[in-house]
């Protein structure tokens, strides 16, 4: 079992599959609060199993709350921009939670399990937020929050062999899971549920079980994907697969001081829900600063050198005028120069926009204007 989610903060929590992790020589790191792969061997090799095979992901630190009872949607409604009720059940929905001044507390992911019962998977390093600001918009409302980290692992299988791969373990319909959908089924024996999201631009499917079964879900899919040359993988491919996929990174592009119209992603605010919910009037208005002339806009920085834009870098013009700073940046391995996401006054935002560099430790390293995402996978 996982350590337990209260335990003091100081202390490094573990991952049902830590041991199976040490035994295969990771590269241990503390992330968010708990001991995590970076590597096994080759970030690199990592990266590129999932664009062409497939790898197998511990995702264990993420943070699961349940959410249930009569008025269990009513209340996600809410507390979250989106509006959660309106899921049919076995469908998810990616979503944020926000402060009453429309800043970012947390992305999200909301399954509904059944007519009054929910599942918000949160991010590690904000799971305690995510899991107070709901318990605080409870009132008022006929349901319950409940943490359930320690009731489940997280396992996720990504790349274009992942169908294959899964499928030799399980009976369920892999063809009729549609993506941001979960059924419950087996796999090697031990009930899960399946979803089909996925962190990296490819195709895959992630494993919520119970804790003392991971260890077995891990050994089989390592069996089961041995001939497709599925690889496990660390924290440091996935990041480079969510950054060439152009997907934000709380922390990173989201962030309290950044709204969801900030980060382009206005698409899953539901201003018009009847009841309202928390942050409303702020994103409403931010809402129409973004359509009249949003003050920053999120791009895709593609160096033109080999030196890499990384988190905090200015981007600047030619005469050294900062007109941005770099969000998230790392060398891309499937387009084999760097990349980066960078927040830009919108006077520089516009694809192909020339004599934008980003000043990597005062050389100006220029850069391409891109539109988002910097990687597409075949369907």
């Amino acid at each position: 079992m996982s350590q337990s989610s209260d335990a003091p903060p100081n202390v490094t929590r573990t991952t049902p599959l830590d041991a199976v992790h040490r035994s295969l020589g990771a590269v241990m790191t503390d992330f968010a609060g708990w001991r995590m792969p970076l590597r096994y061997g080759s970030e690199r090799a990592e990266h590129q199993a999932v664009r062409t095979a497939a790898g197998l992901f511990d995702l264990s630190h993420m943070g699961e709350i349940a959410v249930t009872g009569p008025a269990a949607g009513a209340l996600l409604d809410h507390a979250l921009v989106g509006e959660p009720s309106a899921l049919a059940v076995g469908r998810a929905r990616y979503t944020m939670i926000c402060d009453e001044r429309g800043g970012i507390l947390d992305d999200l992911i909301v399954y509904r399990l059944a007519d009054h019962e929910f599942l918000v998977v949160a991010n590690a390093a904000n799971t305690d937020t995510v899991l107070s600001a709901l318990l605080a918009r409870r009132t008022g409302f006929d349901a319950a929050v409940r943490d359930d980290r320690d009731r489940y692992a997280l396992i996720a299988v990504q790349g274009p062999a992942s169908p294959a791969v899964l499928g030799r373990l399980t009976d369920a319909d892999l063809g009729a899971l549609r993506y941001y959908a979960g059924l419950p089924g087996t796999v090697a024996g031990r009930p899960v549920m399946i979803a089909r999201t996925g962190y990296t631009g490819e195709d895959g499917f992630e494993l919520f079980c119970a804790a003392e079964d991971a260890e077995t879900l891990w050994a089989a899919l390592t069996g089961a994907g041995e001939p497709d040359g599925l690889v496990p993988c660390g924290l440091a491919c996935r990041d480079t697969l969510r950054l060439e996929a152009g997907m934000p990174l709380y922390g990173n592009e989201l962030t309290t001081g950044t709204t969801p119209f900030d980060a382009g992603l206005g698409r899953v605010v539901k201003l018009g829900k009847p009841d309202g919910f928390v942050g409303r009037d702020a994103l409403a208005a931010a809402a129409e600063r973004a359509e009249e002339r949003p003050p920053r806009v999120l791009v895709g920085l593609l160096a033109t050198g080999r030196r890499v834009p990384r988190a905090g870098y200015p981007v600047v013009t030619a005469d050294g005028t900062v007109v941005g700073a770099v969000t998230s940046g790392a060398p891309s391995p499937t387009l084999g120069r760097p990349i980066a996401m960078a927040y830009v006054d919108p006077a520089h935002a516009a694809p192909g926009t020339a004599g934008v560099a980003v000043d990597v430790r005062g050389t100006h390293e220029p850069c391409e204007v891109v539109t988002l995402p910097f990687y597409k996978r075949r369907k």
